[in-house]
């Protein structure tokens, strides 16, 4: 259940300036492999749909929402500092982002997780009625994209 939480916080758009705190912020859910390691230019890219949260000057929250047609958009690296976890920051930094893509005129916005009640509570519900999880298939390792080179030679 979400509280209110008992302190003040500030919601904003996030800058190129926050990435290395959101670098940091998000260090420790990656080294858990809760969240996927972006690079510098892949959190930089983030940033131009993306929401932090702070609490007096230190940066407690980001989450970003990745554009990829008018049709669809996915709701990306949402990460809270651990002691302002169930507080609704998590919730608002979602909500922020669903609200530019609605700005934006995009239909659908999905999400990927392991908290389908999170997701659900924030307004999130599966496609089709029998539709369980994304999955995916890997055709490389992830630090393999990381130097920004093409894939695929044309």
């Amino acid at each position: 259940m979400t509280s209110t939480p008992a302190f003040s916080l500030m919601y904003r758009q996030a800058s190129f300036d926050d990435t290395p705190e959101i670098a940091v912020l998000m260090d420790p859910d990656v080294q858990a492999r809760k969240l996927l390691r972006r690079t510098d230019q892949e959190l930089n890219d983030l940033t131009k749909h993306g929401f932090v949260a702070h609490h007096e000057d230190q940066l407690i929250g980001f989450c970003a929402v990745e554009i990829y047609s008018r049709k669809m958009a996915e709701i990306q690296c949402l990460v809270v500092k651990p002691p302002y976890r169930s507080q609704g920051v998590g919730r608002e930094l979602v909500g922020m982002c669903v609200d530019r893509a609605r700005e934006l005129g995009v239909l659908e916005v999905m999400a990927i997780s392991a908290s389908d009640e999170f997701l659900r509570g924030c307004g999130f519900d599966y496609s089709l009625p029998d539709q369980k999880r994304a999955m995916f298939f890997q055709l490389r390792a992830r630090h393999e994209s990381e130097t920004g080179d093409p894939v695929v030679d044309h």
